[in-house]
């Protein structure tokens, strides 16, 4: 019997094998692994108001995971697409858009390759080469259960860990009037 299973089949559960021993290890390599790939993502947009004569400029942060060696970054479309309208104001294109890799206080501008409002995906792509590029996972295989980490720069708080689990799969989220299928975690 390998002694690291806990589960022994789809039934029962052998809590006389469970350990968290060696989690916070696994945490602590899964970070050293997957922090070079994640990057911090700075946007400036122009804002006009009815308020105020002429346009200002507004800056909002987030994250991206490297996809290639060769400069192309995966982030969330909000985050580089917010063009937005109200009566008071409107937020138009990104102007601007910097990425900040791991360990590295260069700025590199980035180019806007495509957007996905559907899916809120976009690529962007900087010019540098020699990236290390994340290793993508399956989702069809997350298990509700399973241990999970957060890997980013949240309000710019650079290279920010966190884990949970995963709370549910497949679970649908409707916003704006689109339905998303997610995985969610606590």
């Amino acid at each position: 019997r390998d002694p690291t299973s806990v589960v022994e089949n789809n039934n029962n559960i052998n809590t006389s094998l469970i350990s968290l021993e060696n989690y916070s290890e696994t945490g602590i390599a899964v970070a050293k692994k997957v922090l070079p790939s994640v990057v911090g993502i700075k946007v400036e947009y122009s804002v006009s108001s009815i308020f105020s004569r002429g346009e200002s400029i507004a800056t909002a942060e987030g994250s991206g995971v490297i996809i290639s060696e060769d400069g192309y970054i995966l982030t969330n479309n909000h985050i580089v697409n917010t063009a937005s309208t109200s009566s008071f104001y409107e937020v138009g294109k990104a102007n601007k858009v910097v990425v900040y890799l791991y360990n590295d206080e260069t700025e590199y501008e980035a180019t806007i390759i495509g957007t996905d409002e559907q899916t809120d995906l976009a690529v962007i792509k900087i010019d540098k080469t020699g990236l290390t590029a994340a290793e993508l996972g399956d989702s069809d295989s997350v298990q509700v259960g399973e241990f999970t980490m957060a890997i980013g720069n949240p309000l710019g708080l650079i290279s920010s860990v966190s884990s949970g689990m995963a709370s549910a799969v497949n679970r649908k989220v409707t916003t704006d009037g689109v339905t998303y299928t997610l995985i969610q975690t606590d």
